[in-house]
Parts: structure tokens; sequence; C-alpha cells
């Protein structure tokens, strides 16, 4: 069994609010599909949205996450840099 790095769950985290576009989503299936538990995964929101990563949106009593653009282009620049190191045979 292989342990993600803190890094990779980051770019996990972000990939699945990015893949749910301007709807955003929600914080339990962002759990799910991240398989991080709920009280890990609202820390982890929590600081996304300080380094303004991620915005929270509120409407209908539920709490929604949609990618920033800062988000769009820190994912981007982590697939380019993974990409590139394990050209050279490295992990992240």
């Amino acid at each position: 069994m292989t342990y993600r790095s803190n890094p990779q769950i980051l770019a996990d985290v972000l990939v699945v609010i990015g893949d749910n576009g301007r709807d955003g989503v929600g914080i339990t299936n962002l759990c799910h599909k991240s398989n991080m538990p709920h009280g890990r995964m609202t820390r982890l929101v929590k600081r996304l949205i300080d380094s303004n990563l991620t915005n929270k949106i509120e409407y209908d009593g539920k709490n929604t996450y949609v990618l920033t653009e800062k988000g769009r282009l820190a994912l981007e620049s982590y697939k380019q840099f993974a990409t590139l190191a394990a050209s050279f045979g490295l992990e992240l």
C-alpha cells in the first residue's frame, strides 16, 4: 500500500473541486471522491480557502466549493512538475 504525499492530496482535492466546474462540490462528495475523512477535509478546505485556491459558496443552506483561477494555475503547475519529475524517475 502506498501513501499519498501532502502535495498529492492537495492536487487530488483540487482536481475533484475543478471537475465539478461552476456548480462546485459539497464537502461530503469531496470526502468520498478524495478518499479522506470529514475532519481532515474540513481543515484542508479551510487552508485552500485561506490561500485563495478555492471559494466557498453558500446557497440553499449548503456549502459548495469551487476552484479559483489561482487554484487552476496551481493545479496546472503541479501537473507539469509531476510530469517532469516522472520523466526523471522521481516520485512526488
